[in-house]
């Protein structure tokens, strides 16, 4: 598996390697965020990225699952008093959390997943979400009959308008014409953790006559896809790659490589080679993508196919670049 690199930006505020506990001293824990490590989405990865650690090396690893807010800072001190050399938080909720506590553990490593907390002892892991959407935006337009398809995101915050940006960017690349529908499921972590109402959603946007849509939703987009497979429409996963949850009806899944990101910060500390500052990972990093299996291989031809990668390639020579939420 092709390690993640830091990105010309991201190297200009990196700071020197933070001299890392001894091998015989090194204790991972990671901290899961609302929806659990069984979300078949964000935290699901990061599980995947953990346990994949764990296989490889032998050394077990500490795992809390926060159910709610209020855990989350809790969680995280915890780890850290119990002799944690390095903490992982899952998503940008836990960015309060790790800033406070890594403050009060000066000494020890912590990582977040999708926000920057700008600390020495803290590596800050973001996604360019945006181009990765990009690539399924253009998917999803191009496999429409109806020249209308759909988005449905979790809790409404910038970190999810900006899938959906470049989910509509992409589309109006291959199809400027296109209608793109857009509906958020909440207001509040609870958004992650909905499939009811992501089916609903999903069923009001195929109703308008949309049919592909891509949730970016955590759990929530679970009902997103039974929705889609019940009427026989195309659906689009996220974050890990859902193409086997309904073959047949998955188009493709828009991929963050935070099972890597959490591999690699755990692999790091381990090797005494951990670096504080911020990683930006895009399509040239391979941090984000688009899935081509065994399960969606009949709904991407050779010439969608083609096109996506030839848009790829162009991201990463810069010849498109892919604007992304401006807030």
């Amino acid at each position: 598996m092709k390690r993640l690199i830091i990105s010309g930006l991201a190297a200009v505020g990196m700071t020197a390697a933070v001299s890392a506990a001894n091998a015989a001293d090194f204790s991972p824990a990671i901290v899961f965020d609302m929806g659990g490590k069984f979300d078949k989405s964000f935290n699901q990865a990061a599980f995947s990225g953990a346990e994949r650690f764990m296989k490889s090396s032998g050394v077990k690893y500490r795992q809390f699952e926060v159910t709610s807010p209020a855990q989350r800072e809790q969680a995280i001190r915890n780890m850290a008093k119990r002799g944690a050399t390095i903490v992982v938080g899952v998503g940008f909720a836990q960015a309060a959390g790790i800033e406070k506590v890594a403050k009060e553990y000066p000494d020890k490593h912590f990582a977040i997943i999708d926000m920057v907390v700008d600390l020495p002892n803290v590596r800050s892991v973001v996604f360019r979400e945006h181009e990765g959407s990009f690539l399924v935006g253009m998917a999803a337009a191009m496999a429409s009959k109806t020249g209308k398809i759909g988005f449905v995101g979790g809790m409404d915050i910038p970190l999810i308008r900006n899938f959906g940006a470049g989910y509509v960017e992409g589309a109006k690349y291959v199809n400027p014409n296109v209608v793109v529908y857009q509906n958020m499921t909440g207001t509040t972590p609870a958004a992650w953790n909905n499939p009811g109402k992501g089916a609903e959603l999903a069923r009001s946007q195929f109703g308008r006559g949309a049919d592909v849509v891509y949730a970016a939703a955590g759990g929530t987009g679970v009902g997103v896809y039974q929705a889609a497979a019940d009427e026989g429409k195309l659906a689009i996963g996220v974050d890990d790659n859902q193409n086997y949850m309904h073959p047949g009806t998955m188009l493709t899944s828009m991929i963050k490589r935070v099972d890597v990101a959490v591999e690699n910060a755990f692999q790091d500390e381990m090797d005494g080679k951990f670096t504080a500052g911020i990683l930006s990972l895009g399509v040239a990093e391979d941090g984000v993508g688009w899935t081509l299996d065994e399960h969606n291989r009949n709904l991407i031809t050779p010439a969608m196919e083609a096109r996506i990668e030839q848009a790829r390639k162009d991201i990463i020579s810069g010849k498109i670049k892919v604007s992304g939420y401006k807030g």
